[in-house]
């Protein structure tokens, strides 16, 4: 998949928690963030969205932490699509520390395409699965 970052920021002393960490809710919301560049790279862009009367509802989602983030912290999420299905995504952000490179946490997420009418899952149009395939990682051996 492309190697640029699908989110940039800082952490913010706000963001914090009593224990001087960024708080969970921020990880998810620095995740959230780095969904829609991920998906805008599929063709999922908020004008097709718009128009197509289509959606995306996260399934499923796993985090895992691994270092804390503070405040003045800059942060840096990269994506990986890992699997495409007739109406569903699953792929993976890694979050790090851009100053250190230290992985902060990790997040699998499932997504599902729908209709936002029908509030029912739909499959993928054939230009959305084909540029999903071409980001597509390969199996681990």
């Amino acid at each position: 998949m492309e190697t640029d970052a699908t989110y940039c920021g800082t952490v913010y002393p706000w963001q914090c928690d009593h224990v001087g960490h960024m708080n969970i809710m921020w990880y998810v919301g620095k995740f959230d963030e780095a969904n829609w560049n991920l998906f805008a790279r599929l063709g999922l862009t908020p004008s097709y969205l718009r128009e197509s009367g289509r959606g995306m509802a996260a399934v499923q989602q796993t985090v895992t932490y691994k270092r804390e983030l503070l405040a003045g912290d800059i942060v840096e999420v990269r994506s990986r699509l890992l699997e495409i299905r007739d109406k569903s995504v699953r792929f993976m952000h890694e979050m790090r520390n851009a100053e250190t490179g230290e992985i902060a946490a990790v997040c699998e997420f499932v997504g599902v395409h729908m209709d936002r009418q029908a509030r029912k899952s739909t499959p993928f149009a054939p230009a959305i699965r084909d540029a999903a395939m071409r980001y597509l990682e390969p199996a681990m051996a």
